[in-house]
């Protein structure tokens, strides 16, 4: 019999913003990314990843801006590093719109939001999409955004994570506990929407937030959206092991990515989860062509468009260094870092502890793993990583838009279905039930699964508000 391989998950990886990873190729001509602030833009994107049977389109966000590299925003603002970059969120209803399936991982800062508020926005757009939002959990990585929302600047790595359990807590009893199933009849006979002894009040005393309250919005189809995360410290981990589904990796070999693979699982198991109740997905590009000769080409066509020194602002705001202090081959003194702390040991492990190094690694304007060639090379390429990775797919970032994500569809995805590696049409249900086939909503393990209320027998009032 033969063996049964697993199927490869893709999301495109995408910002509301001109650049996004690879810096400088908003400048090809093919490139429509200017055209972000447009829904023309958004739409017809949705539509052609819909048609590629990708898991959906996941949307990155920073709240502030990179003004690290140089002491300022000069090269950020000259070259489009995620600068201007607008709301992801309000995008997600008119994609919806011209799609069925696809589902939309939204990134949202916990420090610029409150749990109240963000849960109704959050099922507000589960409503609306049936079942297909994502929300990734970011806690905020540059100053910049701090000062903006009022404070001197970051708190303290660690103790961001502290405040995202915190919020957590509080929008898992909203979206699990306030409203009972069936708490909506929406009889007009009875003029009885809602049933009031199915709908309770949240009481909440944390040590980031308070409230005493009823969720907003009634049930959406997933009540807690899936839960993405990208935390790799630590404490970033443990975070990561305790709520997320969907997990993102930073990793430049399979072997990497088996390494932070076997953690993140082993994190899941330590919080009483089970290893595959997350789906891993590590960052890549890819070029990719009728033949590796046109893929080469491609490649090349894109190099010249890219700009390494832009990659590397962007880097210099992840690990909090400012790499234009230092001469091409001096020494970068790394420290400890208030950003994000995995990029700094990242840099130090692969040995990139010079600018020259460090620009070496940024030529295609990023450091993520690059895949060139023909459909078979491509193919061959992404089942490796997953296979020896003991990953479950890619989070696969646009170079040229909408040519990156256009090209995959139409030549690699036809080779992985006919290796049995990639799905050849969408299941009915919500974004959870596509990624894990379990049903709509989070299981009984995940600590979110604790604030849900048990069906219990109707009291006298209410069995009079159902009688007939």
């Amino acid at each position: 019999m033969p063996q049964k391989h697993k199927h490869i998950h893709v999301n495109a990886f995408n910002m509301n913003c001109v650049g996004h990873i690879h810096h400088g190729l908003w400048t090809h001509p093919r490139d429509r990314s200017t055209e972000y602030h447009t829904l023309r833009y958004w739409t017809d994107l949705a539509r052609t990843l819909e048609k590629g049977l990708f898991d959906g389109l996941f949307i990155a966000d920073v709240i502030g801006y990179y003004d690290v590299y140089q002491g300022g925003v000069d090269l950020t603002l000259r070259e489009g590093i995620q600068l201007p970059v607008n709301n992801p969120w309000l995008l997600v209803s008119a994609m919806a719109a011209v799609t069925r399936h696809l589902g939309f991982g939204l990134t949202a800062t916990v420090g610029a939001h409150n749990p109240y508020t963000f849960a109704r926005d959050v099922s507000t757009l589960d409503q609306l999409t049936n079942g297909r939002v994502g929300w990734n959990i970011v806690t905020g990585y540059v100053d910049s955004g701090a000062r903006g929302l009022g404070r001197d600047g970051l708190a303290e790595h660690d103790s961001r994570y502290d405040q995202a359990d915190d919020f957590l807590e509080l929008a898992y009893k909203l979206w699990e506990g306030s409203w009972e199933d069936g708490a909506v009849i929406a009889d007009k006979a009875r003029r009885l929407h809602a049933l009031p002894g199915k709908v309770h009040p949240v009481v909440h005393e944390g040590p980031y937030y308070r409230a005493n309250a009823i969720h907003m919005s009634a049930p959406s189809p997933q009540r807690t959206p899936v839960l993405f995360q990208a935390g790799a410290s630590e404490r970033g981990l443990r975070f990561a092991g305790q709520h997320g589904e969907g997990i993102f990796i930073g990793a430049r070999t399979p072997e990497a990515a088996r390494q932070a693979s076997r953690q993140l699982r082993a994190a899941a198991v330590a919080a009483g989860r089970r290893p595959d109740d997350i789906k891993i997905y590590a960052g890549a590009a890819v070029v990719t062509a009728p033949t590796q000769a046109e893929a080469d080409e491609k490649y090349a066509d894109y190099l010249a468009h890219a700009n390494a020194e832009a990659g590397l602002a962007h880097f210099a705001a992840s690990t909090g260094v400012d790499f234009a202090r230092y001469g091409l081959d001096e020494p970068i003194a790394f420290g400890q870092s208030n950003a994000i702390q995995s990029a700094a040991q990242a840099a130090q492990q692969n040995g990139w502890t010079t600018r020259r190094k460090l620009l070496e690694q940024f030529a295609l304007g990023s450091r993520y793993h690059t895949i060139v060639g023909d459909a078979n090379r491509v193919a061959d390429e992404m089942a490796r990583w997953i296979d020896e990775g003991e990953i479950d797919g890619f989070n696969l970032t646009r170079i040229v838009v909408p040519e990156t994500w256009e090209d995959f569809a139409a030549i690699t995805v036809p080779e992985l279905q006919n290796r049995g590696r990639y799905r050849t049409s969408y299941e009915e249900g919500t974004l959870r039930q596509q990624l894990f086939g379990r049903g709509d909503r989070l299981p009984a393990n995940h600590p979110a699964a604790q604030w849900r209320r048990a069906a219990q027998e109707p009291q006298p009032q209410l069995a009079e508000e159902l009688a007939p």
